[in-house]
């Protein structure tokens, strides 16, 4: 065998520390030679070790350590268990950190990339950013004098990132200008929203959105619920949520439930069954609820959405729910490197397991398959005795279509003819947008001639046809342009023909709450009868 590299050794020390880590999670509770394999494990990491150091010595190209254990090895071993459990390298731990905590310091921007230009897709509303006039459509010519026209966006963000009341300075091209400007932005704390959304849709009636679950979620839908005030009724958005910390999704649900409830409980080979329960509780608001939920809903969300419909407490409302039901802890491993390691199952109210079934399946399969029927489903059922299935994510009680684009908005949302041509307009110098803004037949004319300009095809009675779409994008994206992006997503929100749909199950939510409430002071009151 011959010498090995330092990188190379510590390598193969990290996988030991990893393999070692399984294995400490067994070795805390049996020895080894209750388990019957005393020395298996450092057998089959000699095994490695002779592998790894064959191929680095015969292989015929040179051997990244780096890409052999962080990108293979280490991965592979993991995707063996399940299709959660991950080795996060530096890049990937730092921006998992960066989410779970709901912030990061920077000027406060998202951008893109398109025909190898770095350019602005919005800033948010308050930011560094947005108060240094920088806004969609802008091109990022330059970083601190670094051009950008071959960096990719990670590139941009980790030079436009930095310490807090530190300086950057940005070259920015506008509209058709050849010559860009710069402007000095000073980095500051950017909070990054779990409620990108929440306003009153209607008179009384609430419309929040959760885009994840990080450390400040539970603050977020608080502060949300108290600027909405007295609410008759309320819709909960969780479609495409990935999820997040179990504690956030605990913290949200605590807010829609009494106090006492079972909010989800979790139980691991390691660990002994934990409960968690609502200990504040809704104060006695029962207003209706309606919780939107799609394929996208995964994990911490569908915590939410599982104990809500346990409870009767909401209507769930949409498509099936990813079925994501593993808790995994995220371990801090030397290097800046982390591990995130299934370590638990958890469980709605009822005792419903939300994930789906793995076995035998790519991990392409795992997250493209979309064919679910409840033939071999778990069955439970709710406070009120209503049937509810488990074993493949969250089944809505009222299945809603997923609107699709057709051809003609497809076509217009490629070539991006909203964004270019919301930050043209708003190029010209002698625009106001306010509040009331609204869009006229003289501006969908602006915008019929901006389509013909960039060659973008479409026949009139396509046009006629999207109308009420077509205006809806247009001021979506100027008031992005202006004001930010949650004024933007407000526009976009009250088009939503799910969101309406959403709106008009609100009685039958209600329906189901009064009805729920009933049937179980009816079954304490006989329960104490018999006492």
């Amino acid at each position: 065998m011959s010498k090995q590299s330092p990188s190379r050794v510590f390598a193969l020390f990290l996988l030991f520390v990893v393999a070692s880590g399984f294995a400490g999670i067994v070795f805390a509770q049996h020895s080894s030679t209750d388990r019957g394999y005393g020395t298996e494990i450092p057998d089959n990491l000699k095994s490695f070790t002779q592998v790894y150091s064959i191929v680095e010595d015969n292989y015929a190209d040179p051997v990244s350590p780096d890409k052999a254990i962080y990108n293979g090895a280490i991965p592979g071993m993991l995707h063996v268990l399940d299709p959660h459990s991950n080795f996060l390298d530096p890049k990937a731990y730092a921006s998992l950190r960066e989410e779970q905590r709901g912030k990061y310091y920077g000027i406060g921007m998202q951008i893109g990339r398109r025909d190898n230009k770095i350019f602005i897709a919005f800033a948010f509303a308050g930011s560094p950013a947005f108060r240094a006039g920088l806004r969609a459509g802008d091109i990022i010519a330059a970083v601190d004098g670094k051009p950008t026209d071959d960096m990719s966006t990670s590139d941009v963000v980790a030079l436009v990132k930095g310490p807090r009341n530190t300086t950057v300075r940005v070259s920015i091209l506008r509209g058709n200008s050849v010559d860009p400007f710069t402007v000095d932005v000073v980095r500051d704390e950017i909070p990054l929203h779990s409620v990108d959304v929440h306003f009153l849709i209607k008179p009384g009636i609430g419309y929040i959105r959760i885009t994840n679950f990080g450390e400040t979620t539970d603050e977020e839908v608080g502060q949300a619920l108290d600027e909405l005030g007295d609410l008759k009724g309320l819709v909960l958005d969780l479609r495409q949520n990935p999820g997040g910390l179990l504690s956030a999704a605990v913290g949200v649900a605590d807010k829609f439930l009494k106090a006492g409830s079972v909010i989800v409980s979790q139980r691991g080979r390691a660990s002994a069954e934990q409960a968690y329960r609502a200990t504040k509780g809704n104060g006695g608001k029962d207003y209706p609820i309606v919780v939107l939920i799609n394929r996208g809903t995964a994990s911490a969300s569908e915590i939410v959405a599982g104990a809500l419909q346990d409870h009767d407490r909401a209507l769930i409302a949409g498509e099936i729910s990813f079925g994501k039901g593993l808790v995994q802890s995220v371990y801090n491993l030397s290097d800046n490197t982390g591990l995130l390691l299934t370590t638990a199952h958890y469980y709605t109210p009822s005792g419903r397991l939300i994930q789906r079934d793995y076995e035998g399946k790519s991990l392409y399969d795992y997250y493209t398959e979309r064919k679910f029927d409840n033939t071999n489903k778990e069955v439970k059922v709710t406070d009120s005795g209503r049937t509810v299935y488990g074993g493949g994510g969250i089944t809505p009680d009222e299945n809603l279509a997923t609107p699709k684009f057709n051809a003609f908005q497809t076509r217009l949302l490629q070539k991006a003819a909203f964004f270019n041509f919301g930050a043209q307009y708003l190029d010209k110098k002698d625009v106001k947008v306010s509040p009331d803004f609204t869009v006229d037949d003289s501006l969908v004319q602006e915008f019929r001639k901006y389509l013909e300009a960039q060659k973008v095809e479409y026949t009139e009675s396509e046009l006629d046809a999207n109308m009420d779409w077509v205006k809806t994008e247009i001021k979506s994206s100027i008031f992005t342009g202006q004001f930010g992006q949650e004024e933007g997503q407000k526009q976009q929100t009250a088009a939503d023909p799910e969101i309406a749909q959403a709106l008009d199950l609100l009685p039958k939510a209600k329906a189901l709450a009064d009805g729920s409430r009933k049937v179980v002071a009816a079954r304490e009151a006989a329960r104490s009868s018999m006492q």
